[in-house]
């Protein structure tokens, strides 16, 4: 596999030379080929040279803002290489590849919320930032390639994991392109999924709450019976107060007055367990859990949970 000179990355960030239970590969932004933003593919050793492997993709979460892109590029290189996340743990426990990008997330523009995929990210023209999500897609093709050049065999679909940000990010990129997925796990999800509706009580949903303007953003047919039939694993700790909802950087008051209205202001438990019936009145393929006793985090337990979970949809599929 033709590689970027990964060291030398590494010493423009100053992160040392850590060693891997695998080998992390950074690999630079490629606009000709559809994404303008690097990232990092880890390729855990246990990974199989005859047995079809699985692109896990978790999108990075920074958790804070910053114009100085070399911040996010140093947390993104610590998701994709350290088993504290999911995408990681899921990768070394299932000897699959991991993708995780670099987006950026600024302070200068800080209402627009890239590591959730936002309204605001969505609806960027004519700059760097335009659709990341069809960006996210560009690089999930260009590792593909790189993995089959390397002659492995790999799926068409990935499996997504995230959390918190990142968990949002997930569940309204299986919104937006269900043909790509196998299957869905994110956490720490402030009581609110993407709906797969277009109006709710005579409200209309627009992205990200729902389904309304969805020909118009992306150009493309809504798919609910496809997004419908992906399995997804969401879950919340009934501790959790990290509630998104209520911040600037995350929704508009329109959002939030219709979210309140329609869900509920209570983050816990209320807003979830509403979100939770109506994927169930919608048919959605989600197992929906609320751990007791946890807050806004995913300890072993519930890594392990998703382990298990995406072997018996590999194996179902």
């Amino acid at each position: 596999m033709e590689k970027t000179v990964f060291l030398l990355f590494l010493c423009i960030l100053g992160a040392g030379c850590s060693k891997y239970n695998g080998e992390l590969i950074f690999n630079k932004a490629e606009p000709e080929n559809g994404f303008n933003f690097p990232y990092y593919l880890f390729l855990p050793e246990n990974m199989s040279e005859t047995e079809e492997l699985i692109l896990v993709v978790e999108p990075n979460n920074s958790g804070f803002v910053s114009d100085e892109f070399k911040k996010h590029a140093e947390k993104a290189k610590r998701t994709a290489s350290n088993d504290f996340y999911l995408g990681n743990y899921v990768a070394q426990n299932l000897g699959f590849p991991l993708l995780v990008p670099v987006f950026p997330r600024s302070e200068e523009n800080w209402k627009m919320y890239t590591h959730a995929l936002d309204r605001d990210a969505m609806l960027q023209k004519n700059n760097a930032l335009e659709r990341i999500d069809l960006q996210l897609l560009a690089m999930i093709t260009d590792a593909e390639n790189k993995l089959k050049e390397d002659r492995y065999n790999i799926n068409k679909k990935v499996l997504l994991t995230g959390f918190s940000a990142s968990g949002t990010f997930v569940n309204r990129f299986t919104f937006l392109h269900p043909e790509r997925v196998i299957a869905a796990a994110a956490g720490g999800l402030n009581g609110l999924l993407i709906l797969p509706k277009k109006e709710m009580d005579g409200v209309k949903l627009n992205y990200p709450l729902g389904a309304n303007d969805f020909e118009q953003l992306t150009g493309k047919t809504w798919d609910t019976e496809t997004f419908t039939k992906v399995p997804q694993f969401l879950f919340m700790g009934s501790l959790d107060d990290n509630d998104a909802i209520l911040y600037d950087d995350g929704y508009s008051q329109e959002e939030r007055d219709i979210i309140f209205k329609l869900l509920g202001e209570q983050m816990q438990p209320k807003r979830w367990e509403n979100c939770k019936h109506i994927y169930e009145i919608e048919k959605v393929n989600a197992t929906i859990k609320t751990y007791e006793g946890i807050g806004h985090e995913h300890p072993k337990m519930i890594k392990d949970e998703i382990v298990m979970f995406f072997k018996t949809q590999i194996n179902t599929k």
